[in-house]
């Protein structure tokens, strides 16, 4: 009785390791048969959902006896049909979460088990519609305006995959959406540091941002710096960069700044604009103050605009220098328009419109 008895119990292990064996066979063939009719644009999403869904049940069953969840095939498999519904289920962000976890689960077991390299096209596979499940996602929770979603997974795409510089951007613009400007920061600064085409567009909008969202004019004096030192050409970001000072009262600091890089670039008409800029800015302020006077305080009206006219006075041999150096220079000739507007030089006034119009069109 105990041969018979033990000869039985034999043959019942034999048969439960041959049927979850047959499991990872009945995934396989899944897999292929899905591979063949999910090409054709005419079946239903429900209907390739279903049979991926299917597949992952033969694999639930594989993983969970003994003998085959050590097969890497059950666990390639099951990462090809989670990471397969993820990247399709655009219905559903739950349920794609949910094979999103299964799918990077079972790689992270289908690689430990696979130590011949047999699967290792599958897991690879399986890779790529994770990054790219992922990457959908973020691309559908924008387009439903869930920003808040759409960052998320952005964010986590650049997790997956850290040199993908459209996922930090992405990533950068929900965010920016979203109203989370420091985010936005992070996401625009991997961008700059992976050297990206768009860096230096994206250090204006980030000091941009500083300054006007975030009114960190220290912060925006650091930046200002790292970006100058990699695109040393920029002259809107010295512009910027002496704007700060003068609103901070330290017009002194601007001409200083200026006048050293005019030194050293003695044929830079740009810096001769700005050198003009520091105190026809000035001017500017005081018109604005100006304009609030009651108009029956004649003496107080008279003495700010005997202040705007000194500072225009010393902003004019800046720009008429600028002018020497490139006679086409737009930001000079512009100015110059305002301030002969401003003091009705009608002569001066028309001969800069005249020039100033004869310039291409941009």
């Amino acid at each position: 009785m105990k041969r018979v008895f033990l000869s039985i119990f034999l043959a019942g292990a034999v048969s439960a390791a041959f049927a979850q064996k047959s499991e990872v066979s009945a995934a396989r063939n899944d897999w292929g048969l899905f591979q063949l009719t999910s090409s054709n644009a005419s079946t239903p999403l429900a209907k390739k959902l279903e049979a991926l869904a299917k597949g992952l049940a033969h694999t639930d069953k594989a993983i969970a006896d003994e003998k085959s969840k050590v097969m890497p095939e059950a666990w390639s498999y099951r990462a090809l049909f989670a990471s397969s519904a993820a990247i399709l289920d655009s219905v559903s962000t739950a349920n794609a979460d949910a094979n999103l976890k299964i799918a990077r689960e079972a790689i992270v077991e289908a690689k430990k088990l696979d130590t011949k390299g047999a699967e290792k096209d599958n897991i690879n596979l399986a890779e790529t519609n994770v990054i790219n499940a992922v990457r959908n996602g973020g691309v559908i929770a924008y387009n439903k305006k869930d920003f808040k979603t759409a960052y998320q997974k952005f964010v986590q795409a650049t997790e997956i995959n850290p040199q993908d510089t459209s996922m930090y951007l992405n990533a950068g613009i929900a965010a920016r959406t979203i109203e989370d400007y420091p985010g936005m920061i992070t996401q625009f600064k991997k961008v700059i540091a992976l050297n990206s085409p768009q860096s230096k567009d994206l250090y204006n909008e980030i000091i941009t941002t500083v300054l006007a969202k975030q009114k960190d004019t220290t912060a925006a004096l650091a930046l200002i710096k790292e970006a100058t030192a990699k695109f040393p050409d920029n002259t809107d970001w010295i512009k910027t960069e002496t704007q700060i000072y003068i609103d901070r009262g330290d017009a002194a600091k601007s001409e200083q700044m200026l006048v050293a890089l005019a030194t050293k670039e003695p044929n830079n008409a740009n810096y001769q604009v700005l050198l003009g800029n520091i105190y026809f800015s000035q001017a500017l302020k005081l018109q604005g103050e100006r304009n609030k006077i009651d108009q029956k305080k004649v003496k107080e009206f008279n003495e700010v605009t005997a202040k705007m006219n000194a500072l225009l006075d010393k902003s004019l041999p800046f720009y008429k220098k600028a002018l020497e150096i490139d006679s086409k220079n737009a930001g000079a000739l512009e100015t110059l328009k305002t301030i002969y507007a401003f003091r009705n030089d009608t002569k001066n006034y028309d001969e800069i419109k005249k020039r100033l119009d004869a310039l291409p069109k941009q």
